[in-house]
Order: C-alpha cells, then structure tokens, then sequence
C-alpha cells in the first residue's frame, strides 16, 4: 500500500494498493486460483482438463500460471483491443489464445464470453470458467483483499475506488467490509461508453459504445455484481485514464496499466470533491509494462487521435 504524495489529493489521502506485485502481474490472480481451486473441489474438472475463459487478458495470466503448475490445458478467448504484450506473454506460458471481435455486444456469436461459452460446451472434458458469474471470484476478494486493506490500513478506510469488469473485486470488497465497516464508501470508475455508471446512478442502462481501457467497463450488468455500498460513480474518457497513468508515472513512479489510469483519474475527482478528510484506497491493478506499445507510445497516442500532453 503506497500512500501518494506528489498529487493534488484536496484534503484526503489517498492510497494504492499494488496489485501489479502479484506473480502475474494483476489482481486477476486471486481470483484465478480462488476459481480453480472451486472447480477441484466441486468434482468440475479432473487431471488433463481444458480450462476455457473469456478475458482481457490478466484473468488469463492468472490462469495460465495456476494451470501450468496444476497440470491443465488452458483456452483463451481475447478481444482484439488488448496489448499485444498480454497476447505474446499469454502465449509463452502456454495458453492456447483466440482472437475475436470487441466491437459487438452480448449476444452476438463472436462475443469473447459467448464464444468461450460455446467453445466449452462444444469440447469435452473442458470447463467453461465464467468469472462473470463464478461465486469463487469474489470470495477471493472477500477473503484476501477486503482483509489485507483493513489490516494496511489499521481499520482507518473511507472510500475505496473500484473499476468493474467482472465485478469480482467490488462485490468481494463489498462483502467483507459490510461486516466489518459498512460505512466504506463504495465508488465505481468506469470508462466512458461502459454502461456501469449509468447502472449505478439510475438503474437503467442504454447500449453501451466503445472505449479502449482494457479490463474494465462492461455493456451488461455481472450476474455476481453487489452494488449496495456503491455510493456513486465516475466516467472517464480514455484520454483522462491514458494521462493519467502516464502522470502516474512521472510524479510518483509506478508503471501501471491503463485501468489503474481510469480509477486514479476517479479517485482523484472524489478526493477533490471531500470537504472534510477521508483515507480513501484505490489500486494499481496491473503493470505497465503490458502496455508499453500502447498508451505509453506518443505514436500509438497520436494514431489513435490523443493527446500526450502530461500534466
């Protein structure tokens, strides 16, 4: 937990939970081993399994290194706006990785989650992981990062500033801190074009648009989604997520991905906005180095019509 100290924090402090220290690089790795760990004991997969999931890539790294150490096959099922550096590292631990589009919705026949779903389905001795709907995702959360941050913390934690993509982490968080400070303020940042601000904020959602933070924003609801500490929420554009990663960088010298960019740009909003002072945690939820071809590349920047302007 590194509290930031070369940001205008108003009159919060604000903390980060280094996510990006995991073996895998992501907070997706508690939960990968929390849902293998689920499908073993349940009898769902056995010696020789194909494990298949959907994912922005992290979910698959995690998966990738508990599945090597375990002994299954692992199928990927990516959307074509993730790094190339998750792809190749995917790849070199193993996991076969397919490829489809991100720019249809749920329901559609090449959907990364409906593809992986059918994928399962159509293959035998496979198991279709669905960390969208697997109960075993946010038990991970609830049983290790809701107590390791109320632990760093010394029990002094006011807000805590999540993305939702699967929704594992908020609902998990949400879970344990009901028992143990249900005060915690629980604010979503979410990229613009995702429909999960419009959810939280009115509880309904029109079609969602596109955006190019990879791993968080959804354009449906999680069947495992709590939303009942979510006191409110935050859009940000790509171009405030990207900037801000960047600044991250410069000013205090973390290298993290284009997520931890959208929530530190949120966090920032909501400490901002405080009249009186709160410890308020987010997280730096995967590595830049996954994404230095991309958002870290003036070039790739200025292709994609961006600014590299850094604050």
């Amino acid at each position: 937990m590194v509290k930031l100290s070369q940001f205008d924090t108003g009159a919060c402090n604000l903390f980060l939970k280094l996510e990006d220290r995991n073996p895998g690089g992501s907070v997706k790795d508690r939960i990968a081993l929390s849902m293998i760990n689920h499908a073993e004991k349940n009898g769902l997969i056995r010696p020789g399994s194909l494990l298949v999931e959907a994912t922005a890539g992290n979910t698959g790294l995690g998966l990738a290194l508990v599945a090597a150490i375990k002994g299954y096959r692992l199928l990927l099922v990516i959307p074509d706006k993730m790094s190339k550096e998750k792809i190749l590292h995917l790849k070199a631990m193993g996991a076969e990785v397919k490829i489809t589009r991100s720019d249809v919705n749920k329901g559609h026949p090449e959907y990364y989650q409906d593809m992986a779903e059918k994928i399962a389905m159509d293959t035998s001795n496979s198991y279709y992981v669905n960390q969208f709907e697997n109960p075993a995702n946010p038990l991970a959360h609830e049983k290790t990062t809701g107590p390791e941050i109320f632990r760093q913390m010394d029990g002094k934690v006011d807000a805590i500033i999540c993305g939702i993509g699967s929704s594992g982490t908020l609902t998990g968080l949400t879970h344990y801190f009901q028992g143990v400070k249900p005060d915690v303020e629980m604010i979503i940042a979410d990229p613009e074009g995702s429909v999960i601000k419009d959810y939280v904020t009115t509880g309904s959602f029109g079609r969602a648009g596109s955006w190019m933070v990879e791993g968080i924003g959804e354009d449906f609801i999680p069947t495992i989604a709590d939303f009942s500490l979510a006191k409110t929420a935050y859009t940000v554009s790509d171009q405030d997520s990207f900037t801000t990663a960047r600044e991250l960088l410069r000013k205090e010298g973390i290298l993290a991905g284009s997520s931890t960019g959208t929530l530190l740009a949120a966090a920032l909003r909501y400490c901002r906005e405080q009249r009186a002072p709160k410890n308020v945690v987010s997280f730096v939820c995967d590595t830049g180095n996954k994404y230095l071809a991309k958002m870290f590349d003036d070039s790739w920047l200025k292709a994609k019509g961006l600014s590299t302007d850094i604050r």
